[in-house]
């Protein structure tokens, strides 16, 4: 070592230096323009792939308590037919009930409203609802337990809603 001059080892080591940061610069570039994007976005759907189910809204009603929910399919095939049975639970977590309600048809990336009206039932008792089972789930394509499998729920209500 005592035999190279010194210009000849500053040169080497920029070298050294220069490459991990050349690379370092593209590998950031491409996560600030956003090519890694489509990698994300494909988990993502990979990860939202199933039904959804929001309660929207509890009201009162003249029956007794009036539920709307907001129910997505991002499945790639239709649902024909879901039903899903549902737990009641009031402010002390008891089961109240249970009920079965018909979601009727989900065509494939779209979202729907459906209502249901629960005659006797009070909404000010309601403290949280349960997406038990899905009874019905047919559809070409469809296994009987692809409703239930990656399903998400939510709840803009103050009834709470789990599946």
């Amino acid at each position: 070592m005592d035999d190279v001059p010194a210009q000849t080892i500053v040169p080497e080591f920029r070298t050294m230096i220069r490459r991990p940061l050349s690379s370092l610069v593209v590998l950031s570039s491409l996560v600030l323009t956003g090519s890694f994007a489509p990698v994300f976005a494909q988990g993502a759907e990979t990860a939202a792939a199933g039904l959804s189910v929001e309660l929207n809204d509890v009201a009162t009603s003249e029956r007794g308590c009036k539920l709307t929910f907001v129910a997505g399919n991002d499945l790639v095939q239709p649902v024909s037919k879901v039903s899903f049975e549902f737990v009641l639970f009031d402010q002390k977590g008891r089961v109240e009930r249970m009920a079965v309600l018909d979601f009727r048809d989900l065509p494939a990336g779209k979202t729907k409203v459906r209502q249901f009206d629960l005659a006797g039932t009070k909404c000010d008792a309601l403290g949280s609802l349960l997406i038990n089972d899905a009874p019905v789930c047919t559809g070409e394509g469809i296994d009987k337990g692809a409703c239930m499998q990656g399903l998400r729920t939510g709840s803009k209500s103050p009834v709470g809603l789990k599946g």
